[in-house]
């Protein structure tokens, strides 16, 4: 309870900040809204009917991108932390690629695929499967190698041992790198919204920065914060009741 009343505490702290600077006439509303212009913002948002439909469209975008990129990542990357083949041919590449920027691809994405929203499933996937690839592969590597041994004392073949044991084993680990690789998806869903979009949260932030309504950017900002905010709480509930002991093993620690 204590450390709740610490993380709310904080939050407040922000908005009486904000809520001073604003009122007092500190910062003009050209550079910072206020909290009220804020929430008539969203009030009027919600009644012509654009807020959900922003956050629905801006939601199945992140979904699927993420979700493609982790169909292909969670299989290579827990071969690469499992098999020196593996590693040797995926290595350099995943270590190339990962190093370069997503937002140069937004043109050439833009030429393959238009401003469809499969040019933003593939900002998304080329944003965080590489990145993937390389955190799921050493998630595996951290399975203790007598834990393994003992699988193949038992008798299981290779790819027991690594659907059985190695995976099992790492699995904790890996959904903390689907966790923290989600928020990631959502800066790049967000750059691909912002250049080539006719709809979501992305797109809704730059329509009216050319109309320098700031409280407009201020709230599809913070919608981006709460919407992470809440699925990175549901992933680390998920993670209670999917891997208790290893909960447990972290508040022992």
């Amino acid at each position: 309870m204590r450390f709740k009343l610490i993380s709310v505490s904080g939050i407040i702290l922000v908005l009486a900040v904000w809520s001073f600077v604003t009122y007092t006439g500190m910062v003009g509303s050209l550079f910072l809204p206020t909290p009220t212009a804020v929430i008539l913002e969203a009030k009027k948002q919600v009644e012509d009917g654009i807020f959900f439909q922003d956050i629905w469209i801006s939601f199945y975008r992140i979904l699927i991108g993420f979700l493609l990129a982790t169909l292909f990542a969670l299989p290579i990357g827990v071969m690469m932390g499992t098999s020196k083949t593996w590693k040797a041919f995926w290595e350099p590449i995943v270590g190339f690629v990962r190093y370069m920027p997503v937002v140069a691809f937004i043109p050439m994405s833009i030429l393959w695929f238009g401003t469809s929203d499969m040019q933003k499933f593939f900002i998304i996937f080329f944003g965080v499967f590489f990145q993937q690839v390389i955190m799921v592969a050493d998630n595996c590597k951290t399975v203790k190698k007598s834990v393994v041994e003992v699988g193949l004392t038992l008798g299981l073949n290779r790819f027991e041992v690594i659907k059985d044991i190695v995976v099992k084993a790492a699995m904790p680990s890996i959904w903390d790198t689907l966790r923290t690789v989600w928020g990631w998806a959502w800066t790049y869903l967000v750059v691909a919204e912002l250049v080539a979009a006719t709809s979501g949260l992305g797109f809704r932030i730059m329509q009216a920065q050319r109309y320098l309504s700031t409280e407009t950017i201020i709230l599809g900002i913070l919608t981006i914060g709460l919407l992470g905010l809440i699925t990175d709480t549901i992933f680390g509930l998920l993670a209670k009741v999917m891997f208790p002991w290893h909960e447990k093993e972290k508040i022992n620690n």
